[in-house]
């Protein structure tokens, strides 16, 4: 399977980064990511949803880890999700905004916590686009971009995706996922 067989899919040196349409709670990676904020309670959007399905045990784990440094992750088990880990990314304060550094900062080190719990594969939903208002398309080039970097070096790292819940999103990440595909 090349570069070329999915639209979706970039492959380089064992390596994929790819997106998909769907609900980032039905992810089989071994990590999915929370877009959190800094005190890490769970409200709604992403938070609500992984907290609805994983149970009630994600946010508790959570709380007992925080408050954090925007920017920053932390872990807690998946709790009845199929994803073994939720990594908690801080995308955004109490004020609930972010900032492009606020989602670069906070994808590098969801996949830094990755790497130390030697994980193969993480999935991400798109960070600080729903409450916190980021621009989708902004989003997508920053995250997808801070993952091929991060990718090129990982030693355990090999399989990160991003599930999009809206197609309008999934779009956006596809068109900025297939301009990588002509850099590599």
């Amino acid at each position: 399977m090349g570069n070329e067989s999915f639209d979706n899919l970039l492959e380089f040196d064992g390596k994929k980064i790819y997106c998909v349409k769907g609900d980032i709670c039905d992810s089989k990676a071994q990590a999915i990511v929370n877009a959190a904020n800094n005190h890490l309670w769970m409200g709604g959007g992403v938070a609500g949803a992984i907290k609805a399905r994983g149970g009630q045990v994600i946010e508790d784990e959570a709380i007992k880890r925080g408050p954090i440094e925007i920017g920053q992750a932390v872990v807690t088990t998946g709790g009845k999700l199929a994803a073994k880990y939720v990594i908690h990314a801080a995308v955004m304060g109490q004020d609930l905004r972010t900032s492009g550094e606020y989602i670069k900062s906070a994808t590098l080190n969801s996949l830094k916590q990755a790497e130390k719990l030697r994980l193969v594969s993480i999935d991400f939903p798109a960070l600080g686009t729903g409450v916190g208002r980021f621009p989708i398309e902004e989003c997508g080039r920053l995250m997808l971009s801070e993952s091929l970097l991060f990718l090129k070096s990982a030693q355990y790292v090999k399989c990160v995706g991003f599930i999009l819940f809206d197609y309008a999103d999934y779009m956006a990440f596809l068109g900025t996922l297939k301009g990588l595909k002509n850099i590599i």
